[in-house]
Formats: structure tokens, sequence, C-alpha cells
């Protein structure tokens, strides 16, 4: 239902799958991958604001491939492209996910929902569809290499924590690729971790689930305290705070 409900779109939509997959590799085009559900209240707004704007919907079918997964049919994709996206911003995620790939499916660039112009503080997505895709075009291998990293960082959490992974997605298998990027995410995170109340940025906070399944991974397999202190840190704070089951427990 979820996807029918984009059929009258001037997106030129695909679902997920060979056909998609190889047009983008085809046309050496970027994969714009929108994921959300039928009762997603937002997913509801970007479509009415972005997705059904000509101009918008021009844009989107010039640069990019664009594909519509329903993340009840699809939870393994969700789940792959929902870790990237936290990954991205700061733990934070959410519906409609709307992320950007290399034709590989990697992904470089991820967010949420998008009003469709810059709208109180928020890039429009208009501005977004228009820079990215001009990084494509003039500064690719930067992208390239910003992908290979995120792939090397989800490939890395899901062997630790058994996440299952995207059909097709690449694998990035050298030690050194993999050790930069977990460098690289670990600084990243120790600079946005709150030290007062744990969690990472500002509030409103997204349990970072994945995020803290990766640094727990990692402080014990390298001995490392600083990190293993800010994720007992933050579950302290999540088991504290109004969001946690006393009941049947689990923070939700």
């Amino acid at each position: 239902p979820y996807l029918l409900q984009h059929l009258h779109n001037p997106v030129d939509w695909y679902p997920w799958g060979p056909e998609a997959l190889d047009r983008a590799r085809t046309l050496d085009r970027p994969i714009l991958l929108s994921i959300g559900y039928a009762a997603c209240h937002w997913c509801h707004v970007m479509e009415r604001e972005s997705f059904v704007d000509p101009a918008i919907a021009a844009t989107m079918n010039a640069h990019y491939v664009c594909i519509k997964v329903d993340r009840e049919e699809r939870p393994d994709l969700d789940t792959v492209y929902m870790a990237a996206t936290q990954a991205m911003n700061q733990g934070r995620g959410g519906w409609p996910m709307t992320v950007f790939l290399t034709p590989d499916q990697a992904p470089f660039f991820a967010g949420t929902y998008f009003p469709p112009h810059d709208d109180r503080g928020m890039p429009g997505f208009d501005r977004v569809l228009q820079h990215l895709a001009a990084l494509w075009q003039q500064e690719r291998s930067k992208v390239v290499e910003q992908a290979q990293q995120m792939t090397t960082l989800l490939r890395s959490v899901e062997h630790h924590a058994g996440s299952p992974a995207a059909t097709g997605s690449p694998t990035i298998d050298t030690a050194d690729a993999f050790g930069a990027a977990t460098a690289q995410a670990i600084e990243r995170w120790s600079k946005q971790f709150d030290p007062v109340y744990g969690g990472f940025g500002p509030a409103p906070k997204f349990p970072p689930a994945t995020t803290l399944r990766f640094m727990m991974a990692h402080a014990h397999t390298q001995d490392d305290a600083t990190t293993q202190q800010m994720v007992l840190q933050t579950l302290d704070g999540m088991a504290q705070g109004g969001m946690y089951d006393c009941i049947g427990g689990a923070a939700l």
C-alpha cells in the first residue's frame, strides 16, 4: 500500500530490485533511497511538499535513480540504512529516511524529513538535491571515499552485532580502511558526547542503538575504558529517564 500511495507522483520511482540497481550503474547516477511506511505522518508531509512538486521531481529524475521502499516489506534494508543515517546524524534517525547512495549502494549522505526549501535552519530538499548532484559530478573521489568509509563502519557493526546486510551492498575488506574509519567514528562520537546526561549531540536525542553496539564492541576488543564509559553513561541515562519501561523493561 505504501508504494502505491506514490504511484501518481511525478517522481520516476522504482522499487528496490535489479532493474533500479542496474539502471543506476548503467547511467552512472547516485541512488536516492526513500524509506517510509503507510502510517508515517512525516512521510506524507514530505510527499505533499516535495515529491509532488514538479520542479523538485524534475531534479530528482534528472540526477538520480529514485527508489521507494516500504520498511514493513523490507526491514533488512531499513535496518542497514537506518544504521547509516544514525551514524551520519549524531545518532538521530527516523522516517521518512532519505539516503543517497553510490550506484553500488554505498551510502554517502543521509537524513530524514527535509522541507522543500530552506526553513527554520533546515536545508531545503531542493538545495540538498542540487548540492549532492554537483558533488557527484565535480568531486566524485571524495564522495566515493566517504561512502567506502561508511560501508566499512557498517560492516564492522554488522560483524559485531549480527545485524542483517542489504542484498548487494558492497564490502570493503581492508584492515587499514577499517582502522581509519573506526578511529574517525570514535573521535567524532567523543566530541559529540554529552558528559552530563549521556548520549550524543544536543537535545532532542534519539536512542543510538547501532552506535552504542559498535562502541561497546570496540571498547571490548581494544580495551578502551573511555569509550566504554561513554556507552555505560548513555545507557544509565536511558534507564533513569522517562523512556524506560519499568514494567516490561527496555527503553522505548
